[in-house]
């Protein structure tokens, strides 16, 4: 078996990084479509340094998101910077095919892993940062709970043009229900 279920829901699981994996990470991340929302826009990805960074990623809070019907791999959620003693965490996702995006899989991968960072990893802050051009994240994160705090302007250079980074966050206290085994059942 290539994945592992770490989280699951009722379409998708959150499975450690299979590290076979790269070079279908290597053609996501250096299609412009995908990575337009990322930072990594400017940047090309060869096989090798997308093998040493998964490699990294996966001693990490960082997960591959696997469609459960048909064990397809979808994309990548993780949690960086994970401050155990401050219990704050930053996230970031993204769906690699163009034709799985928009169906709610990162809505739900990412209900997962808050679920996961907030009811295991005790977490009490989960933030992210998007581009402002990007309203379709922005609708994903707000269904999971996270509102948005603040800007920083014109951060964010694509396309001959500068634009906002919008930073989100979403609270321990205002995340809805558990799928964590044990936890508010």
């Amino acid at each position: 078996m290539k994945y592992f279920p770490k989280l699951t829901g009722p379409r998708v699981y959150l499975s450690p990084i299979c590290l076979d994996d790269a070079e279908t990470y290597t053609r996501w991340l250096n299609d412009l479509r995908v990575t337009r929302y990322l930072t990594l826009a400017p940047k090309q990805m060869s096989l090798q340094s997308e093998r040493d960074a998964l490699a990294s990623l996966s001693r990490e809070h960082n997960y591959a998101i696997v469609l459960k019907e048909g064990d397809e791999l979808l994309g990548n959620i993780g949690l960086m910077d994970v401050d155990l003693v401050d219990r704050t965490a930053e996230v970031g996702l993204f769906i690699g095919e163009a034709s799985r995006q928009g169906k709610g899989y990162g809505t739900e991968a990412l209900s997962l892993l808050c679920d996961y960072g907030f009811n295991v990893l005790g977490l009490s802050n989960i933030m992210l940062r998007t581009a402002d051009f990007n309203g379709r994240a922005q609708a994903c994160y707000r269904k999971v709970g996270f509102r948005e705090i603040g800007r920083r302007h014109d951060s964010h250079f694509y396309a001959g043009s500068f634009h906002d980074t919008v930073y989100m966050e979403l609270l321990a206290r205002d995340f809805g229900a558990s799928i964590v085994p044990g936890v508010k059942d």
